[in-house]
């Protein structure tokens, strides 16, 4: 069942890179990026993690924190962070639990066969902790400027 604008986000606590337990509910009465992506280190993923990482501070000045989520682990995490000078929270989810929550652990097809695997996807949260805005299947040249301008037509 897909996440559709105006419902409440599905809560979560999940562990970030250094094994710190980060909650969706610890955000209330801010605007949350929630990001999904498939790899670490991977050309897609690594470029728009440094994209949300190099429009942080802006983010951060319209009352947002920016959340990526991917099914690696919190050393695979910190070894793509300390890579990659990433500066957003990511938050593992070995068991797939929220990505299935989010509805964004779907069958695709890679190389002419069918696998599971996470679809990139964006979820605006607003400080109520709605889902003001979903971006499925997302491309990531420019991607990064969309959420950010979303962020100011919501100010």
């Amino acid at each position: 069942m897909s996440i559709k604008e105006g419902q409440k986000a599905p809560d979560f606590c999940l562990n970030d890179k250094d094994g710190n337990n980060v909650c969706l509910k610890d955000f209330r009465g801010k605007w949350v990026v929630l990001y999904f992506y498939p790899k670490d280190n991977t050309p897609g993923c690594t470029k728009e993690s440094i994209g949300f990482s190099e429009e942080l501070e802006k983010i951060k000045e319209l009352n947002a924190e920016v959340l990526g989520i991917s099914p690696d682990s919190e050393k695979s995490h910190t070894k793509f962070a300390d890579k990659h000078n990433l500066k957003v929270t990511l938050l593992s989810d070995p068991e797939k639990e929220v990505l299935k929550s989010y509805n964004v652990w779907q069958l695709k097809k890679m190389f002419g066969r069918e696998v599971y695997g996470v679809v990139r996807s964006t979820f605006l949260i607003n400080p109520e902790g709605l889902i003001e805005k979903a971006w499925n299947k997302v491309k990531v040249k420019g991607h990064v400027e969309d959420v950010v301008c979303s962020l100011e037509d919501n100010q």
